[in-house]
């Protein structure tokens, strides 16, 4: 959607009224319906009077187009400033700028991301450049009138008050630098020859209308590029029920349709091929061209799979496909074809760093799509905001007037390819009372430890098989490497064993980068993900009380967010203890099932330690 429109001259003329800033906001708040922030206004009157400086260029010709605050379709995300016009060939150009307020910036090892001060502290964030290039590449793979037409998209991005320093332009980036150029405080004329390289005529075409009518649709070369690499990936399958699932949810997709909408639920334990079905629905659909996308709550499975797909630590153009739940806050209705939903559990109410974006992630990704598919497993929800649960999703499917279906994944390919291991933890962990009593008879390696750092030594040693085995815990210890890397995290003293939490360096990639199985996951880098061999640190969020397992709250970590303000739920509901104690031991349902092959386990409590060894019944 374009917010601001104007040539070349009529810019001028708003940025020399000196109410440019309340010229777009007027656009803003009646084309997309909202305010914004005093900080993104101020930014416009500032950043956009250097860009009228760049243009004021009499090479640059008055009758090319300007478009501010262009929203791209399907996203949430805007593109501060285009320039369109035509090159000395010609053809159709439009040069893409992402403008920044920002005079410093921090290194970081993960690829395309800097950190940076904003209003509320430093974070991390995209590289300019890579930000740039990725708006470019969402209208190349998803616009057919940039696809049909050969419009060619030039992605830049300019730092007005940024002093060169070796850090924005650091060598580690320049993958990115070399598809979207950044332009610094003194680079004004390398800009403005940018500019005339590719802009040399004006806009006669009305370029950005052109592209902002044009149909969304998966482009052929990003199509093709995912079927190559799913294709002899073993990893990805299908057999059994997963491939009646897939058929009939390619069915669904095929006859959905804006007055026709459809919603599938799909349920189905660990291990029994949620993902590997919801990848290879997303190739295949992208193949259809059908506008498909992967959703997700947690960054995890999206990150894991998407570098599954690219075959490497690098983004790319798929990254677009891989969405977080809460990216639908502010979308169209029936604007995608499909949206497949990964770890359903756990999606929640309201989106937003704070939760304060959207009504409901259910309502909304329903609302966006024709078909949605919603892979879930109630058992693995993990935090009190979780809501993601069958009734819920048919109930909002029945308001917005989805027809509902549901279908089962049932066969096990994880924990030995047994169910038996599953039900037995189930009844252990007193989930749910099974008739499994013990795990003697199943091809599945499960072993309690006396000692984490006897753990910590075989789950290296499996490690260096395939790097396929890891170390993970419940959250019932704070992180305090987060802040000092001097410091280790999970100390138990009186085994003289400490780990740190994950690092921040491999983010969600945790569980697939080499190094770090020197690191301890959480629930939150492991969740909808596997390896062969899973070592879990129980801690004291575990108790033995008159006979019973229970789950206890007071004992995780301050930091720990699944069960925030569960004090004052307790003291409003006495009964919500009961889903205090369900979160828990889902939780360690989960960790617990992590591994394929194994799992081995340490029990900082003892009691729950004796408990355990007697359900084992060899």
């Amino acid at each position: 959607m374009i917010v601001y429109q104007a040539s070349k001259a009529e810019f001028g003329k708003d940025i020399f009224s000196n109410n440019i800033d309340n010229i777009i906001l007027n656009f803003f708040e009646s084309r997309l319906n909202r305010s914004t922030s005093s900080s993104e206004i101020r930014s416009w009157r500032e950043s956009l009077s250097y860009m009228d400086r760049v243009l004021n260029d009499s090479e640059i010709p008055n009758d090319c187009g300007v478009v501010i605050e262009y929203q791209i379709p399907m996203t949430s995300k805007r593109i501060d400033f285009i320039l369109t016009g035509q090159d000395s060939s010609g053809r159709d150009s439009a040069i893409l700028v992402e403008l920044k307020q920002w005079e410093k910036a921090e290194l970081t090892a993960k690829d395309g991301v800097v950190i940076t001060r904003f209003q509320h502290g430093s974070t991390e964030t995209n590289h300019p450049s890579y930000q740039a290039w990725s708006y470019a590449s969402l209208l190349n793979n998803f616009n057919e009138t940039v696809q049909s037409e050969g419009i060619l998209l030039k992605p830049c991005a300019y730092l007005h008050n940024y002093h060169n320093d070796n850090i924005i332009k650091n060598a580690f980036y320049q993958e990115y630098i070399d598809k979207a150029p950044v332009f610094l405080k003194n680079d004004a004329a390398k800009l403005q020859e940018f500019i005339k390289t590719h802009v040399k005529y004006g806009d006669k075409s009305k370029i950005m209308f052109r592209i902002d009518s044009g149909k969304i649709r998966p482009s052929k070369s990003l199509s093709d590029s995912m079927v190559s690499l799913l294709k002899g990936n073993q990893e990805f399958i299908m057999i059994d029920d997963q491939k009646l699932v897939y058929e009939n949810a390619l069915a669904l997709a095929r006859q959905s349709n804006s007055k026709n909408k459809n919603v599938l639920i799909v349920e189905g334990g660990p291990g029994t091929g949620k993902s590997v079905v919801a990848i290879n629905l997303l190739v295949k659909l992208t193949s259809l061209q059908m506008v498909s996308m992967y959703v997700s709550k947690n960054a995890a499975p999206r990150a894991v799979y998407e570098n599954k797909l690219t075959e490497s630590f690098r983004k790319t153009d798929i990254s677009n496909l891989f969405k977080g739940s809460g990216a639908f806050t502010e979308s169209k209705n029936n604007i995608y074809d499909v949206l497949i939903v990964d770890e359903a559990h756990r999606l929640n109410e309201k989106s937003g760093l704070y939760s304060n974006l959207g009504e409901n992630q259910i309502k909304e990704i329903i609302a966006s799509s024709k078909f949605s598919v919603f892979f879930i497993d109630e058992d693995q929800k993990i935090h009190l905001n979780d809501i993601g649960e069958k009734k819920e999703i048919q109930m909002w499917a029945d308001k917005l007037g989805a027809n509902t279906h549901y279908m089962t994944l049932s066969s096990q390919f994880r924990c030995g390819g047994s169910d038996g291991y599953l039900a037995w933890l189930d009844d252990v962990l007193q989930i749910r009372e099974t008739a499994n009593d013990s795990i003697k008879d199943l091809n599945y390696d499960f072993r309690i430890f006396d000692d984490p750092t006897e753990l910590k030594k075989e789950i290296l040693a499996k490690n260096k098989l395939n790097n396929k085995a890891r170390m993970v815990a419940g959250y019932c210890w704070e992180w305090a490497s987060k802040k000092n890397g001097a410091l280790y995290d999970v100390v138990i003293p009186e085994y003289s064993f400490k780990m740190r939490w994950n690092l921040t360096t491999d983010g969600s990639l945790w569980i697939i980068a080499p190094e770090s199985v020197n690191e301890i996951g959480c629930i939150h880098t492991c969740q909808g993900l596997e390896v062969d061999y899973i070592g879990v640190i129980v801690g004291d969020d575990l108790a033995i009380e008159n006979g019973d397992l229970i789950g206890k709250p007071d004992k995780r970590a301050k930091s720990d967010m699944s069960v925030r303000g569960y004090k004052s739920l307790l003291a409003k509901d006495p009964g919500a203890v009961v889903t205090l104690d369900k979160i828990i031991k889902n939780t360690y349902r989960t960790l617990m099932t992590r591994g394929m092959k194994g799992c081995y386990v340490f029990f900082t409590n003892p009691e729950v330690k004796k408990y355990f060894k007697e359900r084992l019944k060899y």
